[in-house]
């Protein structure tokens, strides 16, 4: 399950609205449509706020150099 699909599942599992979500995770209500919408143009920032709600962060991944 991507983070989009997460956050919507996890958003609907709680029977809150994007803006009510979005007040309670202290973003923007336009975060949280992107986030949902699975546009990659969403601060890493803002979207830890958001996966916070649920006990979850993402991190940065680090590529080794082959």
């Amino acid at each position: 399950m991507n983070v989009s699909e997460f956050v919507k599942q996890r958003r609907k599992q709680v029977n809150m609205t994007q803006d009510e979500f979005a007040r309670k995770a202290g973003v923007a209500l336009t975060v949280v449509r992107k986030i949902e919408q699975g546009k990659t143009n969403v601060n890493m920032e803002k979207v830890n706020q958001v996966l916070a709600m649920f006990g979850h962060e993402l991190a940065p991944v680090k590529f080794q150099n082959m």
